[in-house]
C-alpha cells in the first residue's frame, strides 16, 4: 500500500472518530500551525471573523467583565484575542489546546496579562471545578476524540450560571447550497489547503470530520445530556456554520 493511501485511510478513520483521532489531530495541527491563520481567513473569505464575533456576543461576558474565561481548542488564539479587544472587557482568558505549535503561532495577539495559552487536552482540563465564568470553542469541538468527555469537562469547570458557546461547521439543509458547499468543501478546499499548508490530508480530514459530526439538533441533545440547560442554536451563512449555546444551571 502506498504511503498516500495509508495517510488517506488514517485521516478517514480519524474523521469517523477512530482510535487514531487524538494522535492524528494533534500531529496535523502541529504541522499546519505556520499557515493556519492564513488558510482560515483565505478559505472562508474572512467570514470566520464575523462568525467569531457573533459567538462572543452569545457568551454574555458583559455579565462578568472581570471574570476568567476559557477558549477551548484555542488554536492560534483568535477567539481569545477578539474577546480581549471587546470594549469594557477587564477579565482574563485561558486559551487551551494540546497542539503547542498552534498556541505559539498565536502569541502576541493579546497581552499575556489578558490572554494566556495553556497546553491542555479538552478531555482533561487543568482547571478547578466551577472556576470559569464562560467558555467558548470555535471549530474545534468536532476534533475532540470524545465529544461527550469534552462536554463534561467544560460543564465541570464552568461556574453555575455561566455559558458555553460552540461555533462549528454544519451541513446546509438547502439542496442548492449543499451542492455548492460540498463541491467547495470536498474538492476546492482540500486542493488549496493542501498546496498552501504542504500537508497532504489535513484539508481532506476537515470536510470528512464535519460530515461525521452530529447535526445541530443532535449536538444540542448531547449538550443537554451533559447537563447544560436552555440549549439553543442559530444557523449562520446559509447553514454553513452554527452557534450552540448552553447554560450551566444554578443549583
Amino acid at each position: 500500500m502506498h504511503a498516500m493511501d495509508v495517510e488517506e485511510r488514517v485521516a478517514e478513520s480519524a474523521a469517523e472518530g477512530g482510535a487514531e483521532k487524538r494522535a492524528y489531530v494533534r500531529t496535523v495541527f502541529e504541522q499546519i500551525a505556520p499557515r493556519y491563520d492564513l488558510l482560515n481567513h483565505l478559505l472562508s473569505l474572512n467570514i470566520d471573523r464575523i462568525w467569531r464575533r457573533r459567538a462572543l456576543e452569545e457568551l454574555a461576558w458583559t455579565n462578568a467583565p472581570e471574570g476568567r474565561y476559557l477558549d477551548l481548542c484555542a488554536g492560534t488564539l483568535d477567539v481569545g484575542a477578539e474577546l480581549s479587544r471587546r470594549p469594557g472587557f477587564r477579565g482574563f482568558i485561558l486559551g487551551a489546546d494540546f497542539a503547542v505549535p498552534m498556541l505559539r503561532a498565536g502569541l502576541g495577539k493579546a497581552p499575556p496579562s489578558v490572554l494566556a495559552p495553556v497546553a491542555a487536552d479538552a478531555q482533561q482540563l487543568p482547571l478547578a471545578d466551577g472556576s470559569v465564568q464562560g467558555a467558548t470553542v470555535a471549530f474545534g469541538i468536532r476534533n475532540v476524540a470524545s465529544l461527550d468527555r469534552g462536554l463534561a469537562e467544560v460543564y465541570r469547570v464552568l461556574a453555575p450560571g455561566a455559558r458555553f458557546v460552540i461555533l462549528e461547521f454544519t451541513t446546509p439543509r438547502s439542496t442548492v447550497v449543499r451542492t455548492l458547499y460540498h463541491f467547495y468543501f470536498h474538492h476546492l478546499l482540500p486542493l488549496i489547503g493542501g498546496v498552501i499548508s504542504g500537508h497532504r490530508t489535513a484539508y481532506k480530514y476537515l470536510p470528512r470530520s464535519v460530515a461525521n459530526f452530529p447535526a445541530e439538533g443532535a449536538l444540542a441533545r448531547r449538550m443537554s445530556e451533559a447537563g447544560f440547560a436552555e440549549v439553543r442554536w442559530t444557523s449562520l451563512t446559509f447553514g454553513i456554520a452554527a452557534i450552540h449555546v448552553g447554560l450551566k444551571p444554578v443549583s
